[in-house]
């Protein structure tokens, strides 16, 4: 059975890719899609219902919801793509270092990462960017640092299991250095382990940049994000809980498609899954 055979036979992985390619779309899409300017002030409008004017409603200056909210998902998901990408990549190589070099630079790598993940995440992460000031970049830069030492250790994890296999000794055996195994035998096997996490804590990028955005710590308004869009509307939520209502619902269907194609992976990717 191919690979695509094994993801689209679970209906709820299929599900979860198109729940995030409707984030995606939506997001890139934002400029055609939008009903209304962003960050348009309409006062004469403010904290009205949705109707076919305005499908989420407005907010107490007026501005639309649905067009902030579409806007948002290109922040919230630009800085949760980076700060993956980012993440994934550092952690790999500091994670494949420290396995295959062992010894003390084992030691030393392991101790430094053990040492960061040692403070809860979303609060390292909220002293990050308090000290770095508000603003996209240092939410990325946050969440870099945040969970590189998580992809570090699963690296790591990866290789000590891979290289005590057969295959690497007969590439040792043979006359292959470190940097060849690494490239050519151990990194295609971690490739794996490393997607399917990827996507887990994608999701979990999701949901800090929208705690970090709520705090005030994100990206400034009137810029929208879909966390700063849920902190403007909790004075409203008994007057006007529309504005909160759908950047939150956003977020979740967003988080859960993640999820949902983060199990789908993993079911498929995984040779002990038939």
């Amino acid at each position: 059975m191919t690979a695509l055979a094994k993801f689209t036979r679970n209906p709820l992985s299929v599900v979860g890719l198109i729940l995030l390619l409707g984030a995606i779309v939506s997001a890139i899409l934002a400029p055609w899609l939008a009903t209304h300017e962003p960050m348009k002030l309409a006062i004469s409008d403010r904290l009205l219902g949705p109707s076919a004017e305005h499908l989420f409603g407005t907010d107490v200056y007026g501005r639309d919801i649905f067009s902030r909210v579409l806007y948002g998902s290109r922040i919230s998901l630009r800085v949760a793509l980076i700060a993956s990408a980012l993440a994934l990549s550092c952690g790999t190589i500091i994670g494949v270092i420290a396995g295959l070099a062992g010894g003390a630079v084992d030691t030393l790598l392991m101790r430094i990462t053990d040492v960061l993940l040692a403070f809860p995440g979303l609060l390292l992460a909220i002293g990050i960017s308090a000290a770095l000031g508000t603003g996209e970049t240092s939410i990325i830069l946050a969440l870099w640092f945040v969970y590189t030492p998580r992809f570090a250790r699963l690296a790591r994890a990866a290789v000590l299991q891979i290289k005590s296999l057969d295959f690497v000794h007969a590439a040792r055996s043979l006359g292959a250095n470190r940097l060849r195994i690494a490239w050519r035998h151990i990194g295609p096997s971690i490739v794996s382990p490393l997607v399917i996490q990827a996507s887990v804590y994608f999701s979990e990028m999701i949901l800090a940049e929208a705690a970090l955005s709520f705090l005030g710590l994100g990206t400034p308004p009137p810029e929208p994000s879909w966390g700063n869009i849920l902190s403007e509307g909790r004075d409203y939520m008994r007057l006007a809980p529309w504005i909160s209502i759908f950047p939150g619902l956003f977020i979740l269907l967003t988080v859960l498609g993640v999820n949902l194609l983060g199990d789908g992976l993993r079911d498929t990717l995984d040779p002990r899954k038939g």
